[in-house]
């Protein structure tokens, strides 16, 4: 994990594994980032190569496609492939791209 971190933070905007704290949640955009599941290679009771998912969720009160960008160009440098979905939160009145 620490080497999604590093990369996360090299897009310079606020990040938390999974939520921030009640009452610490910063301006939009912000990001969230987490570990739903993995697709270990494995054999004989062993895992030979682990495979991590990670989805990284950007959050914005607009269409904010300069936060889209800077996310993708990092994502880019490092060589990670990603799939990008968006959605609205009517609730929240946010939009959610999610980068996975």
């Amino acid at each position: 994990m620490d080497e999604i971190v590093a990369i996360i933070t090299e897009t310079g905007l606020p990040f938390a594994y999974d939520h921030f704290a009640e009452g610490e949640v910063p301006e939009v955009p912000y990001l969230l980032y987490l570990n739903p599941a993995n697709n270990n290679f494995a054999a004989d009771g062993a895992a030979y190569f682990k495979v991590n998912e990670i989805h990284i969720e950007l959050y914005t009160d607009h269409k904010d496609l300069s936060a889209e960008q800077t996310v993708e160009a990092v994502l880019d440098r490092h060589g990670i492939f990603y799939s990008k979905s968006e959605t609205w939160i009517e609730s929240e009145k946010l939009y959610e791209v999610l980068f996975f």
